[in-house]
């Protein structure tokens, strides 16, 4: 599955979030009530932000590029249950984007 292929059905499989995208540098970021929580980086790998509120969950940790900070890898054949409340949780952490 290529990238935005891999964008869509993530989207789909999550739409009862109401989330969006952006494309950025051959991946796509996702927002959820404007705040940026993850996206599809390097190696077609969808990754969730590292934050207090979702410290606790027991996920791998993988860089989105070289010099990244560690994010949550998300499998491709994720739950979507756990990974909408793993995005709830995250995003209790986070400030909205500026506009």
């Amino acid at each position: 599955m290529n990238v935005k292929e891999y964008q869509e059905f993530i989207l789909e499989k999550l739409e009862h979030l109401h989330l969006f995208s952006r494309p950025m540098m051959g991946g796509y970021l996702f927002y959820y009530n404007n705040l940026l929580f993850g996206g599809i980086y390097e190696n077609n790998n969808f990754l969730i932000k590292l934050t207090k509120g979702n410290e606790s969950y027991d996920l791998p940790l993988e860089a989105p590029y070289a010099s990244g900070k560690l994010m949550y890898y998300i499998e491709p054949d994720f739950d979507s249950d756990f990974v909408t409340q793993l995005i709830l949780d995250t995003c209790s952490d986070l400030k909205p984007i500026k506009k």
